[in-house]
């Protein structure tokens, strides 16, 4: 009987470039930027790495549709490279494979990179016509800021929230990431903004304002993994292991039966569920110190809150106003700035949020270090609210 992979690997080491409009570097410059820091972190040789999953969600605007890109980029010693790919889940799919190998005994070290370098593509979202492959009116009558928009409608309605008091919520949730970020030197994004900004900002998409949305972003991310018995043996201790990584995937069911409203993301409740059993988590909201969830729009970082059971469904409102997810509430959220300030590079999105919690649990935070972290939680989203992929990973100190 499967018995989940709670405490079957450890974070060996892990590294991140600044995520930002890097015109001046190529997809490749990034990945070797979050490669050296997170070697280095790892104190391993790369001849030592034995297998590595690359994540980019755009690789025909870049590095191409193969594992190739990867292994000549870091001269990795002809090992198995598998190039992954699964929306805005991408980044976190690296790390699942990378992890998934360790604990299955196939290999004792495996390495999990994500990179995106959006900047050059012109990819912004929005259909357009002649701006490469994912632009050339893809889904043409539908955008990213209109679907979430009906996701606040959605909500609202459901729940009976003033649309006032769901504004001010939202406006909570984008000033809370820019004040989180200020403090993150690697962050795109770095100016701290006023609930007034956000309520007078020009409107994309009702009711989410200029200041709603994230943008895009270049940058990687990768971690170094092993077990925990030979992370020990190279002299590591204060273990940052794997509690639970799970994944859910929509199978139709949101668009096609009547059960779902659209006021929430189905698989992210699946997928928290199975993520807090496998990590024998009971009381989320009690339990987890820590979390970075895909704040693609600032209704999303709210809806996700109730999803990942840290709020009550309808109350997650009252708890941003109340400051529950601030810096220096109960459970910090977006605490290195999220996707809306350090930045959405699809591909390295999920190693980023991870490496704030390997961080965090190391202690090694800087300004922005949250008290005593005992269990992170990350959270991706990738596509639309009527069909999407979810992930959801626990890390913690080994042990715990």
């Amino acid at each position: 009987m499967a018995t989940g992979i709670k405490d079957k690997v450890a974070i060996l080491g892990m590294g991140c470039s600044n995520f930002g409009e890097r015109w001046d570097c190529n997809a490749e410059d990034l990945m070797v930027e979050a490669f050296e820091e997170c070697l280095a972190d790892a104190g391993v040789e790369r001849k030592q790495i034995e297998a590595a999953w690359f994540g980019t969600a755009i690789g025909e605007q870049h590095v191409g549709m193969s594992a190739v890109p990867l292994a000549m980029t870091l001269r990795l010693p002809y090992i198995p490279v598998t190039r992954v790919e699964n929306y805005c889940a991408t980044g976190t799919e690296a790390f699942r494979g990378a992890c998934y190998a360790v604990a299955s005994g196939a290999v004792d070290i495996a390495l999990a990179v994500g990179v995106e370098k959006l900047k050059d593509t012109g990819y912004g979202g929005l259909p357009q016509r002649g701006r490469g492959a994912l632009n050339n009116q893809y889904w043409a009558n539908v955008s990213a800021p209109g679907s979430f928009a009906q996701l606040a409608a959605a909500y609202r309605a459901k729940y009976g929230v003033n649309k006032d008091d769901l504004k001010r919520a939202m406006a909570h949730v984008s000033v809370k990431s820019h004040a989180n970020a200020v403090n993150n030197p690697k962050a795109h994004l770095r100016k701290a903004i006023t609930i007034d900004d956000v309520l007078n900002a020009p409107m994309v998409a009702d009711p989410l304002g200029l200041y709603d949305c994230c943008g895009v972003s270049d940058g990687s991310a990768c971690a170094i993994v092993t077990t925990p018995e030979i992370a020990k043996a190279l002299g590591k201790h204060d273990l940052v292991s794997v509690k639970s990584l799970q994944l859910a995937v929509s199978n139709g069911q949101e668009l096609q039966l009547d059960q779902w409203d659209g006021s929430y993301f189905a698989t992210t409740r699946v997928a928290a569920a199975r993520a807090y059993a496998e990590a024998g988590i009971s009381k989320p909201r009690e339990q987890i110190s820590l979390v970075d969830v895909h704040d693609c729009f600032s209704i999303t970082e709210l809806v996700t809150m109730e999803d990942l059971q840290l709020s009550e469904d309808g109350r997650a409102v009252n708890d941003i106003l109340d400051g529950f997810y601030d810096a220096d509430g109960r459970v910090p959220c977006q605490i290195d700035g999220g996707l809306k300030c350090f930045g959405h590079p699809i591909g390295a999105s999920g190693l980023r949020m991870l490496y704030e919690m390997y961080l965090q649990m190391s202690g090694r935070a800087g300004a922005r270090q949250s008290q005593a972290p005992v269990f992170g939680m990350t959270h991706n989203l990738g596509g639309f609210p009527s069909q999407n992929v979810s992930s959801v990973t626990i890390v913690g100190q080994y042990g715990a």
